[in-house]
């Protein structure tokens, strides 16, 4: 049987420790030992990046998303999928260890997608971005943490409030899109959302394509 071996970890802003684990050539994510993601399971991932933008298809070129959390690639990849070449990409991580451990070749992580032309790699926070960038996006996708009430940093919570969401809202264009990941399905931060001027639909996904548990995924648009 092969080893589950500890291949780095990293100490969060909140003091967490987060570990890189990797068993036989898949990698997980973990805080405090709760894990976060996973290389061998995201289906869901993939599918936040793939309904976040699909209104984008039928829209004019110069198309600009925001992703905030890097995870391990699969929501990058899977919204290039859907832009042109002249799109933008704008990924925010807050842990340079998640960077890091995507850059490294052998662990065919999300290196490629992070080399494409189209994409801007930023080590921070993406309430700084969202600050700065008022009606610049047509989507935006937050994969942040395990979702509004299952938060494993508590210092990722202010994304899930209402003046969150509301600088959210602020950031999209009038027809832009936001998908926001979670681990299980939430309906008083449903509420909240259409409180902030949302209209949500609620897609429940499995882990991966052909099975697993079930993740939820909130797109919404401005009402």
């Amino acid at each position: 049987m092969k080893k589950t071996v500890l291949r780095d970890q990293a100490t969060t802003l909140d003091g967490k420790i987060m570990t890189l684990h990797e068993h036989d050539g898949f990698f997980t994510i973990r805080i405090e030992g709760t894990e976060l993601m996973s290389s061998r399971q995201h289906h869901s991932e993939e599918k936040i990046g793939e309904l976040a933008c699909a209104h984008i298809k039928k829209k004019s070129p110069s198309a600009r998303v925001l992703i905030g959390g890097l995870g391990l690639g699969f929501t990058l990849r899977a919204a290039l999928k859907s832009l042109a070449a002249d799109a933008v990409v704008v990924v925010v991580e807050i842990m340079p260890a998640v960077i890091q451990w995507n850059l490294i070749p052998e662990y065919k992580l999300g290196a490629d997608a992070m080399a494409d032309p189209r994409v801007q790699i930023i080590e921070g926070d993406v309430a700084d971005v969202l600050r700065r960038n008022h009606g610049k996006f047509d989507s935006i996708i937050l994969d942040i943490d395990n979702g509004a009430s299952e938060l494993s940093v508590q210092s990722n919570s202010r994304l899930y409030q209402a003046t969150g969401l509301s600088m959210v809202k602020a950031a999209l264009k009038p027809d832009g899109c936001l998908g926001i990941w979670s681990a299980k399905n939430d309906p008083v931060f449903i509420q909240l959302m259409s409180q902030c001027g949302f209209t949500v639909t609620v897609e429940r996904v499995r882990t991966h394509s052909n099975g697993g548990g079930w993740n939820f995924l909130f797109i919404a648009r401005g009402a």
